[in-house]
């Protein structure tokens, strides 16, 4: 079970649903029956229309779409910091809020998709970075190579990448049929190893891959499926408060 804002929504739509609930049922008829007045406490007036609000952002929160904001550089180009986007809750089937306990099969992520997770170390923290491996996979990464089952995957440099303070080289990878770009920096070496994705488990990578803590490293490792929160759809706003200001062209932009 994960403490976090999904509790707090849950606690709270119990409590002022039931404590509308006991007023309509039982309080309520009290209050008629001794004076005749059905003129509600304070307490019951705010429950009764806080209810239906929060229960449609816990049903929204939990079952569609959550907002999230990206707080590191470990995604570009294709996410930079700042970056408020929705993630697709049952791209990857439907979960219980809290004990995160799938109801519904729906699909599987697939190699390229972009995806939030629970950090296997520490639940309570997402991450975000891209599916390079499925289970069963092979995967080697050597020389800034990505290589999946022995094949390396097909790369073209795009030339060099001098954006936010970044001297990057841009390179445009394929992972099957979705191609993505992703940064390699000149001067730093990025861990290498080769590695094998268990059953029920997902290999993910950054884009930015000399600046990125993923798979690769211990505390991170291959991800269990049932630590997938979901599936990054669109950026809806882009603002580094208080480094920079709004970036309006990435609004709405979708994320591949």
């Amino acid at each position: 079970m994960v403490f976090d804002f999904a509790l707090i929504l849950s606690i709270a739509t119990l409590f002022t649903g039931l404590v509308w609930l006991i007023d309509v049922l039982v309080l309520r008829p009290r209050r008629v029956a001794v004076d005749g007045s059905a003129n509600e406490p304070v307490l019951v007036e705010y429950c009764r229309t806080f209810f239906p609000v929060i229960l449609v952002v816990l049903l929204v929160r939990s079952f569609l779409f959550e907002p999230f904001r990206i707080p590191s550089d470990s995604m570009m180009p294709t996410l930079l910091n700042g970056d408020f986007i929705f993630v697709n809750k049952y791209a990857y089937g439907i979960r219980l809020p809290v004990i995160n306990k799938k109801i519904v099969e729906i699909d599987e992520p697939e190699r390229g998709d972009v995806v939030v997770f629970r950090l296997p170390a520490d639940p309570g923290t997402n991450y975000i970075k891209r599916v390079v491996g499925l289970p069963g996979d092979r995967i080697a990464y050597s020389a800034n190579r990505l290589y999946i089952n022995g094949e390396r995957m097909p790369t073209n440099m795009r030339g060099a990448y001098r954006e936010f303070d970044y001297e990057a080289n841009l390179v445009e990878e394929s992972l099957g049929d979705k191609v993505h770009e992703l940064l390699l920096m000149p001067q730093r070496h990025s861990r290498e190893g080769e590695w094998r994705v268990p059953e029920g488990h997902y290999f993910v990578m950054g884009d930015n891959r000399d600046n990125s803590r993923d798979s690769r490293f211990p505390g991170v490792g291959a991800i269990p499926e049932s630590l997938l929160v979901g599936r990054a759809v669109r950026i809806w706003m882009n603002w580094n408060f208080p480094e920079d200001g709004p970036l309006w062209d990435r609004v709405g932009e979708r994320i591949e």
